[in-house]
């Protein structure tokens, strides 16, 4: 079984978390996981990344139909999420793990993807984005993840850069930070040609 695995999760929607995922995971040739796919079935996230790096992606523990909040969506289907049925899929490689949404998006009234990130208790890669709020959004979810005693072990800025916001979080967090730029066209060779530029930033986050 793998005993190297990150976990990857964003400071909300639309920030980059599968694109950011896609070149993590070409970088470390590793292996994709997607604990829940919510909505896009025939378009998971686990389809994209197969797509995008040519890589292995392992079975999701939940696949709901509903592209909602996995509390929502499995609430429409009568389905009950539980934290003690997700288990760390086994590998020989290293896992990457996305999640959905933000740090504290629900599973069911008592648990969310926080619980999740504590019982498979892997080094954690927080995605964000720039737009007006985001450093709020971005303090909120490192404090969180910090106050739960996760081990942050990089900020993963997805797109351009902004000057005044990072030179606060340089005053904040004690992690290296890693530009994604914004790639103008999804594709294999884009995602590979932006894992190969940051291979070594990347590696070393399992090192």
């Amino acid at each position: 079984m793998s005993d190297k695995g990150l976990f990857i999760t964003g400071i909300g929607t639309d920030v980059g978390k599968t694109v950011a995922s896609a070149v993590i995971t070409k970088a470390l040739e590793a292996d994709y996981w997607k604990p829940i796919q919510c909505g896009e079935l025939d378009n998971s996230d686990s389809i994209k990344i197969a797509r995008l790096t040519g890589l292995k992606t392992l079975p999701e523990a939940y696949c709901l139909q509903a592209p909602m909040s996995p509390h929502a969506a499995a609430d429409m289907e009568g389905v009950e999420l539980s934290i003690d049925e997700i288990e760390l899929p086994k590998s020989d490689k290293t896992i990457v793990v996305e999640g959905a949404g933000g740090v504290i998006v629900p599973f069911n009234s008592t648990e969310t993807y926080l619980d999740l990130m504590v019982k498979l208790n892997l080094p954690v890669v927080l995605v964000t984005r720039h737009y007006l709020g985001s450093i709020n959004h971005t303090m909120l979810s490192w404090k969180v993840l910090k106050g739960a005693g996760l081990n942050i072990v990089a900020l993963v800025i997805s797109g351009k850069a902004h000057e005044t916001t990072e030179s606060h979080f340089v005053t904040q967090m004690d992690v290296p930070f890693i530009r994604i730029n914004e790639l103008k066209e999804l594709n294999s060779e884009t995602v590979a040609a932006e894992a190969e530029r940051l291979k070594s930033s990347i590696k070393a986050l399992i090192a």
